[in-house]
């Protein structure tokens, strides 16, 4: 878990830009199929996409994810095992997220239905969930733990240093 802003800036960039490029690439084929065309289009609707997304994430569906998550779901048990308290994280930002991200979706392609927006709906969340949980949130984690782990070990040389100092 992030445990400051600057981590929490690069966590989230990672998590948002990795997913919304593949999510987008994911919508893109399923509409126009995998044509000539599919790269293109796919990179001219990512910055869109991956504003909305990072917006959503900071200020909407992540704080209302965890406030959930550590409300109703998460218990004394699985607080003391870190895994399961990120995997509930995870699931409850891809509930969210797909929720939220395929409203924008189905309205940036002018197709607004109820109709549209569940089957929208279902096939982002099969194709989210398990890209989230299996690939994006094990990269964004392992990125994120090498730069604590780097913070640490500048905090430990500088405390060491201060103390030899003193």
């Amino acid at each position: 878990m992030p445990r400051n802003l600057k981590e929490e800036v690069v966590f989230t960039a990672i998590m948002a830009g990795l997913m919304v490029f593949v999510m987008v690439c994911y919508n893109v084929m399923l509409v126009q199929g995998f044509t000539k065309g599919f790269m293109m289009n796919s990179l001219s609707e990512y910055p869109g996409g991956l504003l909305v997304a990072i917006i959503l994430d900071l200020l909407v569906v992540g704080p209302i994810a965890k406030k959930l998550a550590f409300k109703y779901i998460i218990n004394d048990y699985m607080k003391r095992n870190v895994v399961l308290i990120g995997i509930t994280i995870s699931v409850m930002m891809v509930l969210g997220m797909v929720t939220c991200m395929s409203l924008f979706g189905i309205i940036m392609s002018h197709n607004v239905s109820l109709t549209s927006y569940i089957h929208a709906w279902g096939f982002n969340i099969i194709v989210a969930l398990p890209l989230q949980l299996l690939i994006v949130g094990p990269i964004a984690r392992a990125v994120l733990g090498k730069m604590q782990s780097v913070t640490d070990k500048a905090k430990a040389v500088q405390e060491s240093t201060s103390e030899e100092i003193e």
